[in-house]
């Protein structure tokens, strides 16, 4: 055990997975009605949230993502990609933000190189994710 700055021994607490669905959870059991405010444009509180998470968790399998695969989000900084940023690592598949800034080109090497197998975008992309397709077979 190592001494602190102040003289006394940390005291290393028992070694706990830490996942992302146990933080949620743990969130929901202690403040299910608390408010999480997203840019002052939704309101939900975190049993809402939790469950928002767990229905984008169900799409997912839905459309065939296991764990190990690789999910490409096209979206700008929005409450579906914050809904995503848990539910895509829950089910132990990796999430790839596609950068939207690069030129379409730039965004299909991306896709291809992370070995996405689902790309998943914000309405505002629909062209270029249409402009994609024939370039992104497995995906």
């Amino acid at each position: 055990m190592t001494n602190s700055a102040v003289g006394k021994p940390w005291v290393v607490p028992p070694v706990q997975q830490l996942l992302i669905r146990d933080l949620l959870t743990r969130a929901r059991a202690w403040a299910p009605r608390r408010t999480i405010t997203y840019r002052d444009l939704r309101e939900h509180d975190y049993a809402e949230f939790f469950a928002r998470i767990d229905r984008a968790a169900a799409m997912l399998v839905g459309l065939g993502v296991k764990a190990g695969d690789r999910v490409g989000v096209m979206d700008w900084d929005s409450h579906r990609y914050l809904e995503l940023f848990f539910a895509v690592p829950m089910l132990g598949a990796v999430l790839h933000t596609v950068n939207v800034r690069l030129t379409p080109e730039q965004m299909g090497w991306t896709i291809r190189h992370a070995g996405d197998s689902v790309l998943l975008f914000h309405p505002d992309f629909l062209p270029v994710a249409e402009g994609l397709a024939a370039s992104l077979p497995d995906v």
